[in-house]
């Protein structure tokens, strides 16, 4: 069976309901692992608003993408999650589009070396930000929009936040723990109305530019883990999509790693 015969035909989606659609929103969804999990609840027939920094270009050649397969079942929007004030203002500006949010996938995120000594409280704001203070006061302002159709939080966390930390990064580390942690705390204060669940990746999509790991260090990562592979943007998509249709779960997450848990990683 091919990948796109799991998604719904274009019959199924005319006999939708335009005001039943339900609708997600990704941060930092214009590329990677965002990008994936856009398209496949797309795919699926959510409509979906890509969040983005400094990713314009991405964000409205992917819009462009999903608008041309299904007019008016995409939308971007720009905020800068560094800034406190865009937290309520991205929520607001998202529920404007279609009146309605039934998904937050706290996707987007800042990752970079910190070793001891090497670290200044510019680097500790900028990794704490994106990785749990934006999810914590998105969530927040989310809440009650999310609550009118029964909706969910999904954060994408880090395996490492399961096992131990990484060599170098004990900032992303620590943020990564936090989102865990953050993830239960959310499924303890918003049920019933909302679940809240993670999916905790591998290494998915390697770091790029001078964050980028060496051949030699990709091999060894891969060889280590029990798959002995790569996982694939798609595999965190269709985690997500499950946990966000999967209305008995909550305070949960799912490590999509390859076996790297169980590995000596």
């Amino acid at each position: 069976m091919g990948l796109h015969s799991l998604f719904l035909s274009s019959q199924e989606y005319k006999r939708m309901s335009n005001k039943n659609q339900k609708v997600v929103l990704v941060t930092g969804g214009a590329r990677r692992i965002g990008a994936s999990i856009a398209e496949y609840f797309h795919l699926n027939g959510y409509r979906v608003i890509v969040h983005y920094r400094h990713s314009k270009q991405d964000a409205e050649t992917l819009i462009k993408k999903l608008n041309e397969r299904r007019d008016n079942f995409a939308a971007a929007i720009s905020a800068d999650l560094d800034n406190f004030d865009a937290y309520e203002k991205l929520i607001f500006d998202a529920n404007a589009i279609w009146h309605r949010l039934d998904v937050l996938i706290n996707n987007a995120s800042t990752f970079f070396p910190t070793p001891v000594g090497k670290t200044n409280e510019h680097d500790w704001n900028l990794l704490l930000n994106s990785n749990l203070k934006a999810p914590f006061f998105l969530s927040q302002a989310a809440a009650p929009l999310l609550a009118k159709n029964n909706g969910n939080i999904i954060n994408i966390v880090d395996t490492h936040a399961n096992k131990k930390p990484m060599k170098n990064y004990p900032l992303y580390s620590c943020a990564k723990a936090g989102l865990a942690m953050l993830t239960q705390s959310l499924a303890l204060e918003l049920a019933p109305q909302i679940r809240v669940n993670a999916v905790a990746p591998g290494h998915v999509i390697w770091p790029e530019n001078k964050n980028a790991f060496s051949d030699a260090e990709k091999k060894a990562i891969e060889a280590a883990v029990l798959l002995q592979k790569e996982i694939s943007p798609m595999d965190i998509a269709q985690t997500a999509f499950f946990l966000a249709e999967q209305a008995s779960i909550t305070g949960q997450m799912i490590s999509v790693d390859a076996g790297m848990l169980l590995s000596y990683l």
